[in-house]
């Protein structure tokens, strides 16, 4: 997605249809701002429904779903079931892609650099700086690598996909959990920021050395060259829809307070270890009613219709397993006036 196509507003304009008159208003991730671009313009073709979504990072999706100017916020960091419970606020996942180290390395192809756990998170710390440092090229013997500086490229903005990231190397280096911890945003010990997926994307194209991470589906559409990561099982492996379909395949969602489910360094051998979902925010108590079951039913059809979409663009479709479970608790637990407001 060309980065101005991220730096507007997307409001599609039909004529005709049972919602011609209808706005729903969103805002958040920038993580699946890609998939939401394409489920919105083929739901307006069929239905002529108006969708205004702002691709503002997850910190700012929330924040507005709290502060009701919008009718959704998007967040690829779960709430947790005491701050749902604490905002009124509901919570469901969208879809499932991944965090995908990036790199701009001259000669070096997609997938040809190997990374474990420790060396990611010694980077991004700061602490190895140049590209031919021996703990890299000990572990990747056959690739060229130049004597270059590293230069870290991380988000400026509070971010899910920075949730995600970091949240991983939390779980795997107590050296980063010591000094940055994990959140929408953190204190970076290296490195220069870039606002969004589409900035840091941007940064690494331009700057010689850099390395930094982004949404899987940004980095295929910018051509940018990953890295293979070691998981937990010790397998090396690409970012790939099997590859995040493997992190997601134990979730427990039924189980889990307020759908709150990290899929990062999931068990499996071909799990990538940086996964995650995408969620929707909504009030538990909406304040229209009419609308309230109109962003529902965009999100029923996308469960049901957008899943040959989502996978055309890299991200992981909501199993429709989960996906019913969703809907039994939109019809539980979403009520408007004191009634449901979904059946099922």
């Amino acid at each position: 997605m060309k980065k101005v196509l991220l730096a507007v507003t997307l409001i599609l304009l039909m004529a005709g249809g049972s919602f011609a008159d209808t706005l729903i208003n969103g805002a958040g991730a920038t993580f699946p701002y890609p998939l939401y671009s394409k489920w919105a313009y083929e739901y307006a073709k069929k239905t002529g429904l108006k969708l205004n979504y702002q691709s503002i990072g997850s910190g700012g999706g929330i924040r507005q779903i709290k502060e009701k100017t919008v009718d959704f916020g998007a967040s690829d960091a779960p709430l947790t079931a005491k701050e749902l419970s604490e905002a009124g606020l509901f919570q469901f996942p969208m879809t499932i892609g991944g965090v995908v180290p990036v790199v701009n390395l001259k000669g070096i192809s997609p997938g040809q650099i190997k990374l474990t756990p420790d060396l990611l998170a010694d980077i991004f710390l700061g602490k190895i700086n140049k590209w031919n440092d021996k703990r890299i090229t000990e572990l990747n013997a056959g690739a060229a690598m130049p004597d270059d500086k590293i230069t870290v490229v991380h988000r400026s903005d509070g971010s899910g996909t920075t949730w995600i990231f970091t949240n991983y190397l939390d779980k795997v280096s107590k050296d980063w959990h010591d000094k940055a911890g994990f959140g929408t945003a953190v204190k970076w010990p290296a490195g220069v920021g870039g606002k969004g997926n589409e900035g840091v994307a941007a940064y690494v194209k331009r700057i010689k050395g850099s390395i930094g991470y982004i949404e899987y589906a940004y980095a295929v559409q910018n051509k940018l060259t990953h890295t293979k990561l070691q998981n937990r099982d010790k397998a090396f492996v690409d970012p790939s829809i099997e590859s995040f379909g493997a992190a997601a395949a134990s979730a427990d969602w039924r189980n889990a307070p307020g759908f709150y489910v990290v899929l990062t360094d999931q068990p499996g051998k071909n799990s990538w270890p940086i996964s995650g979902a995408t969620f929707i925010i909504i009030h538990r108590q909406p304040e229209e009613c009419g609308k309230a079951k109109i962003v529902l039913g965009f999100f029923d059809w996308a469960y049901r219709d957008g899943a040959e979409m989502a996978k055309s663009l890299d991200y992981v479709p909501i199993p429709k397993n989960v996906s019913e479970i969703m809907e039994e608790a939109w019809a539980r637990e979403i009520k408007c006036k004191g009634q449901a407001l979904w059946k099922r």
